[in-house]
């Protein structure tokens, strides 16, 4: 029901849809997430401070640092901040219609399962991206703090509605934006000398394609059974735009456009472009072969019509849009 009482009976459909699914989410989360035992930690790039050797190590480390540049590197605190806010998009996903039905996170549902180990595994990419920029001595580890515990606190709404439609939607498209802006940052820090937090960025990107291929599954399942319906979720959350997780990141404190701010500087350095908007967004209408799709209602219909054409809008608005000429850097000493 929505707040007036009356019943959505959309949503109502949807939420059946994705009961459906929840076999073959629970497969995913046995194939293709990983094991704890097995999987790479945190520790594997750190210094170990076991190694009485290990100051030696913490020298190479911000020796290699040195070199990156000031805005590869407060792009990288920024992506660490995002990563860090895991708990919100735990709590998120599990507040999505028919996600959880019995409110609990014991439950042996694949979807509730999925919602655990997927965040668990992303777990470690903020605890291994905030270690190794304390351990670089150049970072103002307490302005990043600050902004992690501003983050949480502000909380989190892609604007999906509790829709799970929507949701996958917007995962399939976030996931593969942050694999874009790990892999870029990774070549930036080569490029800079540091091989190791290269190595760190493109093992993050690895995760991160993983949970892209699992989530697009997903939604390419829903618009088998429910194409209209998937179409129209679609359009909505391309209409309103992904709204980046760290979007509120900067309310409530001193500086409220750090936001702004942090995606001026990837926008500048290449890190994550308007180019990449567009292009994630035609991936996914080539991914889920938006223009083939049959069966459709009057109202679906024109939504294939809209997707159809929506990457080159964007490029086009991308090719239109001046990188800042100064950008503004945060957390840095």
């Amino acid at each position: 029901m929505n707040k007036s009482g009356e019943i959505n009976y959309e949503l109502e459909k949807n939420m059946e849809v994705i009961s459906q699914l929840d076999d073959f989410v629970g497969h995913a989360v046995d194939n293709v997430l990983v094991d704890p035992d097995t999987c790479w930690q945190p520790s594997d790039f750190l210094p170990d401070f076991h190694n009485p050797e290990v100051f030696e190590e913490v020298k190479l480390l911000q020796k290699r640092a040195e070199g990156i540049p000031d805005t590869v590197l407060t792009s990288l605190v920024g992506n660490m901040i995002t990563e860090e806010a895991l708990p919100s998009y735990q709590t998120y996903f599990n507040l999505l219609e028919g996600i959880n039905d019995e409110r609990s996170l014991l439950s042996p549902s694949g979807w509730v399962r999925w919602s655990k180990a997927w965040t668990a595994e992303e777990n470690r990419h903020g605890d291994l991206l905030n270690k190794y920029l304390y351990l670089t001595g150049r970072v103002d580890m307490v302005a990043v703090e600050r902004t992690i515990h501003r983050l949480l606190s502000n909380g989190f709404d892609p604007k999906s509605e509790s829709d799970p439609y929507q949701a996958m939607i917007y995962t399939s498209f976030q996931e593969r934006a942050t694999k874009i802006s790990h892999v870029n940052t990774g070549k930036l820090a080569d490029k800079a000398g540091d091989h190791v937090l290269s190595r760190i960025c493109k093992t993050i990107a690895g995760d991160e394609a993983r949970h892209e291929k699992a989530y697009k599954s997903f939604m390419a399942k829903i618009f088998e059974i429910d194409p209209s319906g998937a179409m129209m979720a679609f359009e909505k959350m391309m209409r309103k735009q992904i709204v980046m997780p760290a979007v509120l990141m900067g309310e409530g404190g001193s500086r409220e456009s750090l936001y702004k701010d942090f995606s001026e500087i990837t926008q500048k350095v290449g890190i994550y472009t308007g180019w990449d908007y567009a292009r994630i967004i035609q991936h996914l209408v080539d991914y889920w072969k938006i223009e083939a799709v049959t069966g459709l209602n009057d109202i679906a219909s024109k939504a294939q019509d809209y997707l159809s054409n929506l990457a080159d809008r964007y490029m086009r608005l991308a090719d239109r849009m001046k990188a800042p000429d100064e950008v503004k850097l945060a957390w840095l000493k």
